[in-house]
């Protein structure tokens, strides 16, 4: 087996209960992300510097230690406060380049950086068998380049899927904690509906795909190919399904509704306590938990107000980010009016309206297709116009072969 040590800043060793910053963190809830600036949780003085596990600077962190056995599975787990000093600062392309290299010893990473990979491939294996739902799609991302911007899509790096999995491990370690406390903060997800697994095993067929009946819904989406048009509709149909997400508190007995469905596990937001208010109290509780006692008074008083706050902040930062990428697009197809464009339709709304998502540039818009058009179908669109008051792009049918 491994043994895992997983430090993360240690916020309320610099906010406390009740003072400007605590009481500004609640409004906030979560930092928002704009391409060209980002709105914090906490001033840029502690999130990006003091509290922040910069290198070579010691800094208050809550220090989890997880003993995994050979097959991923928590065996045992510590939690703490410690003093912390990070020896170097890496980044997921830099690193999964080293690995793409055949990760050759060097004095730049050593034995910790290369298990990294090792434990990484062992959580993601056991995700996949305790019946985890992995989604991998590109994401539509702004880019600033100097004094423009640019869209792209970003596919997710193998670096970055083995660093989730030691935090979505940090997490369920955590979920069970306060499991067992009986007390806590829980992120949880509802299990996919009935129906909608039919519509998405019906959509499968009509595209081609094969999902036999002795295949799981968690296996099927992971044998999706979104390289290819028909993968890359169901797997936005599979991601649709996955909704409701949302926070659960208890202090005596657990909710029925305490787990996430797309994990396979319950699970806690407990690694971004800089950027997200509700992980400082779920890290509070599974501190206690793990130490057996009761969490301070100022967290359990706090816990029932930590669902609404969360919520209004995650809208908040949603609709933030989806006028950034809406206002990035017509920017860059203002130039490019009267021009056809290629791309995939990845779903047909039952007015018939299309979302087509081009392939270059890196464009998710509605269209006005001919009737019948089918999710999954590779097609042909003209930019019409662009409206920039109310940052939409206006699609047609392009005329010609498909």
């Amino acid at each position: 087996g491994f043994v895992l040590r997983y430090a993360i800043a240690d916020v309320a060793a610099w906010v406390h209960p009740g003072d400007a910053v605590d009481v500004e963190a609640w409004r906030r809830g979560c930092t928002v992300y704009c391409p060209d600036l980002r709105a914090p949780l906490h001033p840029t003085s502690l999130s990006e510097g003091r509290a922040s596990l910069l290198p070579d600077q010691e800094a208050p962190a809550v220090l989890w230690t997880l003993r995994l056995d050979a097959a991923g599975r928590t065996v045992g787990t510590g939690v703490e406060r410690a003093t912390v000093r990070s020896r170097g600062a890496l980044d997921y392309a830099g690193l999964q380049a080293w690995f793409d290299a055949g990760a050759v010893t060097d004095a730049n990473h050593d034995d910790s950086v290369r298990l990294l990979r090792d434990v990484g491939e062992v959580l993601l294996a056991a995700e996949a068998a305790r019946g985890g739902v992995s989604l991998t799609l590109p994401t539509q991302v702004v880019e600033q380049q100097g004094e423009r911007f640019a869209l792209r899509y970003d596919a997710a790096l193998r670096t970055e899927a083995w660093n989730a999995q030691l935090s979505l491990c940090c997490g369920g370690a955590a979920a069970a904690l306060m499991l067992d406390a009986g007390v806590g903060l829980l992120r949880t997800l509802p299990p996919t509906e009935s129906a909608d697994l039919a519509e998405l095993r019906e959509a499968s067929g009509s595209l081609g795909v094969a999902w036999p009946e002795d295949t799981s819904y968690p296996e099927w989406v992971r044998a999706l190919d979104p390289a290819t048009p028909a993968g890359t509709a169901l797997m936005v149909a599979a991601s649709r399904t996955l909704r409701g997400a949302g926070y659960a508190t208890f202090d005596g007995e657990v909710p029925e509704m305490h787990e996430h469905s797309a994990l396979a596990m319950p699970y806690a937001h407990v690694t971004a306590p800089l950027r997200r208010l509700g992980d400082r109290l779920a890290t509070e509780c599974a501190l206690a938990a793990a130490n057996d006692r009761r969490p301070p008074g100022w967290v359990t008083d706090a816990l029932g107000s930590v669902p609404e706050a969360m919520a209004e902040a995650n809208r908040r930062a949603s609709s933030v980010h989806r006028a950034c990428i809406d206002l990035a697009e017509v920017t860059v197809l203002a130039p490019l009016v009267g021009q056809e464009f290629e791309g995939t339709v990845t779903v047909v709304d039952d007015r018939g309206r299309a979302t087509v998502q081009l392939r270059d540039p890196a464009v998710i818009a509605s269209a006005e297709l001919p009737a019948g058009t089918r999710d999954g179908s590779v097609v042909r669109v003209l930019l019409d116009s662009v409206d920039f008051q109310r940052r939409r792009p206006r699609f047609v049918s392009a005329k010609g072969p498909s």
